[in-house]
């Protein structure tokens, strides 16, 4: 009897393990009606296709909860998306709203919650019709994976989930120079015109957002970032500038993992509420700590800078996507209105090949400055604080200017070559020296790393 009573309480205590290695379901049900509704709404997926891509792959903790959930409930007419997690909850929700794309409401809200907005015109169609880079009009058609050209296996090599990283998933490969789309590929259920979410790329976006700003006088990015709630004397946080912010340097405690803001991003928690509330860990300006709170500080900063949600709202879209041609970029808010660009940003590889060659023209589009003069020098020089040299397993690891990842001799690469890196293997390659952008997309798994350093050898290497 005491053995089977020391099983009992042994098999037990393996049940609560395994629950508590679970991520909480309501977070979970918040990631499944945020993704049905944005790549529902704005990529035109299918359920299945959905399923496929957007909810697999995902955070380990998240699989098996995601597995008992029940199916997600759309209504096309009004714009929703529920998901049932709690027979004593009301499901989560999240709500297409068109320009600003989806939001997701917090665990307990109904549709009579009161949401800030703007609306804006839809521009995709106009891309048709003008010439690339602006539009998506071509004078050649770019190469693919079947071309005769040195290019065609590299990108061939791309999707085939081993080349470049075991069980890695591309959907889609852009390569470009300073006035030509050189090549392009995309898996079946992907395309020109499928948005896919960008995660961590968005934190470049947002980079480019502040440097809008500064050359509008908005913010000057080495006064302190002076939130209210940091105001009362005597407090630490109170030292902390939008350059602190912009090279992850803030000092603010990020928790266990600085990538991991769960409660902002499926939790349907404001920025405010959460990025805004962590204590100091170290001094500013000392210590890099990649942190996801870094740059949502940095989004509501701009909002109190500016002081009208309305323009806010319009703001990257009128002041960036919209002058480079990036029509089919959707950059989403927290419920109370505060963009998410941490990672929040739904786009297609051709806009963020468009991105890429504004920094590949040093901030200018068209004869226009776009980025103040010098700005895209400054994301790329090392910050002060840097990460470490290599990861455990000896790969090296890129450097960090502001906002993005820094690549160079010791990667096998190009100095001065920048990327914009995001989860599930979202990368923007920008190759000064050779005028070359590189643009991969993808849904890779958890555990799964696209080599995107070899990726982008091989490609300079195919090129004259």
């Amino acid at each position: 009897m005491r053995a089977l009573i020391i099983a009992a309480l042994a098999l037990a205590s393996l049940a609560r393990a395994a629950s508590a290695a679970d991520a909480p379901v309501h977070l979970v049900a918040g990631y499944k009606a945020l993704f049905t509704c944005s790549a529902t709404f704005l990529s035109s997926r299918s359920t299945d296709q959905i399923a496929r891509n957007e909810l697999t792959g995902i955070y380990p903790e998240y699989t098996a909860p995601m597995k008992k959930l029940a199916a997600a409930q759309i209504d096309r007419r009004r714009g929703w998306v529920s998901v049932t997690y709690d027979p004593q909850m009301p499901p989560r929700m999240a709500f297409y709203r068109g320009t600003l794309g989806c939001v997701l409401l917090p665990p307990g809200a109904g549709s009579s919650l009161r949401l800030v907005g703007v609306t804006l015109p839809d521009e995709r169609d106009k891309a048709r019709d003008i010439a690339w880079p602006g539009g998506d009009r071509m004078t050649d058609t770019p190469l693919g994976v079947n071309a005769r050209h040195k290019l065609g296996p590299v990108l061939k090599a791309a999707f085939d989930a081993k080349t470049y990283g075991k069980d890695s998933r591309t959907s889609a490969v852009v390569v470009a120079s300073r006035t030509k789309l050189l090549a392009e590929a995309y898996a079946p259920d992907s395309g020109v015109y499928i948005p896919q979410r960008t995660w961590s790329v968005a934190k470049s976006l947002m980079g480019a957002v502040i440097g809008v700003a500064v050359k509008e006088r908005l913010i000057n990015i080495d006064e302190p970032v002076a939130f209210r709630s940091w105001a009362a004397p005597g407090d630490p946080r109170a030292k902390i500038t939008f350059r602190h912010l912009m090279n992850m340097a803030s000092g603010l405690d990020a928790g266990a993992a600085g990538n991991r803001t769960d409660e902002v991003y499926f939790g349907g928690g404001l920025v405010e509420e959460h990025a805004m509330t962590r204590e100091l860990a170290a001094a500013p300006g000392m210590h890099w700590n990649y942190a996801n709170n870094d740059t949502l500080l940095l989004s509501y900063g701009l909002r109190e800078r500016i002081r009208d949600d309305r323009v806010y709202l319009a703001y990257p879209y009128e002041k960036l996507f919209r002058r480079i041609g990036m029509r089919h970029t959707t950059a989403e808010t927290d419920w109370g209105g505060t963009f998410i660009l941490s990672s929040q940003v739904w786009t297609t590889a051709r806009d963020l090949t468009r991105f890429g060659l504004l920094l590949l023209n040093d901030g200018k589009w068209a004869g226009q400055d776009i980025l103040p003069a010098g700005w895209v020098k400054y994301m790329g020089t090392p910050a002060p604080a840097q990460p470490p040299l290599e990861r455990a397993n000896g790969d090296q690891l890129p450097g960090y200017g502001a906002q993005i990842w820094l690549f160079g001799k010791r990667h096998g690469l190009p100095e001065g070559t920048l990327a914009a890196q995001g989860n599930r293997g979202q990368y923007v390659v920008v190759v000064p020296s050779r005028g070359l952008v590189i643009v991969r997309r993808g849904y890779d798994g958890d555990g799964a790393r696209f080599a995107v350093d070899k990726f982008a050898i091989d490609v300079l290497k195919a090129l004259p």
